[in-house]
């Protein structure tokens, strides 16, 4: 395969700290913010890291307005409320804490705020001709690596359907990592939220966009997050495993944004849309699979990481007490041609490494079963 082209832009300057999260009032007063939107889930308020946010944010002279009202796999309905919310406060800036879904809200409302009309409208890239407020972003979890992309990934509330919504403004001028917040994370999170951002490193490893790039960021978080994933969620290694998957969640995100994504998340977000899986449940019993069966095509594709990396991905589901089989999430198996023209239409299947149809969506769910 020849070399593939590639524009790498390093809009993202990170800042890694244990213990970071109480330098937010200095770094966002250095970068000129005076009314930020604080976008944080109810979660982050009741484990008190929202008013440590506040507070440090205060001691630095900003007053922040917090939005909270969204879920899990933010949806267009939640987007427009957060910009309902905002508009009064006309904030100069958006601050994001939590986990992906709360860096993903506070993106999507950045779009609707600065840009108007509805999240839908910014499906695609580089819609947004106006523009967005800077941003800083917090990640509490070690898993989506949005705090390394500019898109926001955002549910239609009526179609359930995800769309990735992208721009250069979307992308976060500064992350702050904490790795003493990645501690805190129950085990049910860091279990899906971390094999999420293992099946970021292995599908941005071998898509058609990958690139030079890519394989390093994609390199360094497989080694990162598969050395680390185990002794986190036995709740060895303290904060040199939090760190680790930290890390590896972010570099797996730049990947993605130098990369792309591929069938295991073409084929795991019918699932979510339709059965509720949470997105790493989802990963979790597709990424093997998709790993076996695009080796069929090409033998050697992942042959430089292990020599059996299926095996290896069914050892770290195994530990993190994953679901393993679409049984498990409530699928029918007369269910799975219909999932598989769900799957075909998933923008993500385009960049798989092996051909991606709606049969070969149905082969790899029979697998799945």
């Amino acid at each position: 395969m020849a070399p593939a082209p590639f524009q790498w832009h390093a809009r993202t300057s990170v800042e890694f700290s244990p213990g970071g999260l109480a330098r937010l009032g200095e770094l966002a007063k250095a970068r000129g913010f005076r009314r930020p939107l604080l976008v944080a889930d109810r979660g982050m308020a009741a484990a008190g890291f929202t008013a440590r946010a506040v507070a440090s944010l205060e001691k630095s002279g900003i007053g922040a307005v917090h939005f909270d009202g969204f879920a899990e796999n933010p949806d267009s309905a939640m987007i427009e409320a957060g910009r309902a919310f905002a508009a009064p406060f006309r904030p100069d800036s958006v601050i994001a804490l939590g986990g992906g879904s709360s860096l993903d809200c506070a993106k999507g409302i950045n779009f609707v705020l600065t840009n108007g009309g509805r999240i839908g409208d910014y499906h695609g890239y580089g819609k947004a001709v106006l523009p967005m407020l800077p941003m800083i972003g917090i990640p509490t979890t070690t898993g989506t690596g949005s705090e390394a992309q500019s898109y926001a990934l955002v549910s239609d509330a009526e179609t359930h359907v995800k769309m990735a919504c992208g721009a250069p403004g979307a992308a976060f001028g500064l992350v702050i990592l904490d790795p003493e917040l990645a501690m805190t994370q129950p085990r049910a999170v860091l279990a899906t939220s971390g094999y999420d951002a293992i099946s970021h490193a292995v599908e941005t490893r071998v898509t058609t966009k990958r690139n030079f790039a890519s394989r390093c960021f994609s390199r360094e978080a497989w080694s990162l997050l598969a050395g680390s994933f185990e002794a986190a969620l036995a709740g060895r290694g303290g904060i040199d495993a939090a760190a680790a998957m930290q890390m590896g969640a972010y570099l797996a995100g730049a990947a993605i944004e130098c990369s792309m994504l591929g069938a295991t998340h073409a084929t795991a977000n019918p699932l979510t849309a339709r059965y509720g899986a949470t997105h790493g449940a989802a990963i979790a019993v597709m990424l093997a699979h998709v790993v076996r069966w695009n080796r069929a095509a090409e033998p050697r594709l992942y042959a430089d990481w292990t020599e059996d990396l299926a095996a290896r991905l069914d050892e770290l589901a195994q530990a993190a007490s994953l679901p393993r089989t679409l049984r498990d999430l409530g699928v029918a198996r007369d269910a799975l041609p219909s999932l598989a023209e769900d799957a075909s239409k998933q923008w993500t299947g385009r960049f798989n490494p092996r051909p991606f149809t709606a049969e070969a969506a149905l082969e790899i769910y029979q697998c799945a079963y």
